[in-house]
């Protein structure tokens, strides 16, 4: 309450001296009477509105009964909210769900216990997500409505949808809200980025068992091959072993090297390994390592880093012109893990990228791929 009080003087404040520069005006400039007429009728309007609300708060604060009607009026507002027939998000100031209804949660394939609190951009597709971000500052700073056409990262896929965006100003809250609004596009996307994967078998938890075992001891097999004497040098078994994993776990696969055992500070990019039909692969492996964010933290920490839906589309760097590396992969998934050998000491960090076509690397990949990368780690320490 003190909060909003301040808020409310601030207001009035504001108010007298507006209204005082039009007295002014209108004395120093009377035959501009017309123009300032129009200007404090605004004002009038601006007031009553101020004052209409301060008297619903009044009326709340000495009425109990009204307290009662207003309790019992925001619990039908929230009923209305969770059953309309169109899917609709209320965003914070920073652009966190705080409310989503039925419809809405469905839409970004969750339930809305599990997706509020979470940044609404991370379900939106990375390429539409620094133009999703403009448009919800504009709506936050003048207050006018947008829409516009925009990408959601659903499991498996990607969809277009159209968003609407209203800014809410709610007296309890110190800060405006957004609420989102989802339907379909105007136009349909010329672009509809990679084809799906086998959706529908990737949510089978035995499939997806076998798989991990399937790639498990095909990794092991590899491995115990260059062990043997006169086998192939560290450089061939790194793109063997990443090859692998492009081919059957992930899109992406790029292996960093410490110069130095264990130091964090003096990475290489040994090897990127990915999709056949891409041109970005000799892009990847020039940009320095250095200047990416998650595999200094795998070494620096010397644990997994699992982001199941990027948060941070920079984090795995950018290029040259500026343009982050994860957006350029079309990334929906990373995974990272460290190359410990012999004595726990890290060699570099394994890391992989998956694209919007395929399900969210989970905490069981994260288990596969952290063997995986032990083991990687012994060959490495065993030459």
């Amino acid at each position: 309450m003190p909060e909003h009080l301040a808020k409310l003087e601030e207001a009035i404040a504001d108010l007298h001296e507006r209204v005082a520069a039009l007295r002014s005006t209108h004395a120093m400039y009377p035959d501009d009477a017309a123009a300032t007429a129009e200007a404090a009728l605004a004002e009038l309007g601006f007031a009553e509105r101020l004052l209409r609300e301060c008297g619903e708060r009044l009326a709340t604060l000495i009425d109990p009964a009204a307290t009662r009607r207003s309790d019992d009026e925001r619990t039908l507002l929230r009923a209305v909210f969770h059953e309309l027939s169109i899917p609709v998000v209320l965003l914070d100031h920073g652009g966190y769900i705080r409310r989503i209804n039925t419809m809405g949660a469905e839409r970004l394939g969750s339930t809305p216990g599990y997706l509020t609190g979470k940044p609404f951009s991370i379900f939106v597709d990375l390429r539409s997500r620094a133009a999703m971000r403009s448009w919800q500052a504009a709506v936050l700073q003048n207050g006018e409505t947008a829409s516009f056409d925009s990408r959601l990262a659903r499991r498996g896929y990607v969809e277009d949808v159209r968003l609407t965006v209203s800014r809410l100003d709610v007296p309890s809250e110190p800060n405006p809200l957004l609420l989102v609004a989802m339907s379909p596009p105007l136009r349909p996307a010329t672009d509809t980025g990679p084809a799906p994967l086998e959706t529908e078998v990737e949510d089978q938890v035995v499939v997806l068992a076998a798989r991990r075992l399937d790639v498990l001891t095909r990794m092991t097999r590899l491995l115990l091959r260059s062990a043997v004497p006169g086998g192939a040098g560290d450089r061939p078994v790194l793109d063997e072993a990443a090859a692998l994993l492009a081919d059957s776990y992930a899109d992406w696969v790029v292996v960093d090297l410490c110069e130095e055992p264990g130091n964090p500070d003096r990475l290489r990019r040994a090897v990127v390994s990915g999709p056949s039909d891409s041109d970005l692969t000799e892009l990847v492996r020039c940009l320095p390592p250095q200047a990416a964010e998650v595999p200094r933290d795998v070494l620096a920490h010397d644990k997994a880093v699992l982001r199941q839906l990027i948060g941070d589309e920079a984090e795995f760097g950018r290029t040259p012109e500026g343009i982050p590396v994860l957006t350029m992969l079309n990334a929906r998934s990373l995974l990272s893990v460290p190359l410990r050998g012999s004595g726990g000491v890290a060699h570099g960090a394994l890391t992989l990228v998956r694209r919007t076509n395929r399900t969210s690397f989970r905490l069981a990949d994260q288990g596969l791929i952290e063997e995986i990368g032990e083991h990687i780690g012994l060959a490495l320490s065993a030459r």
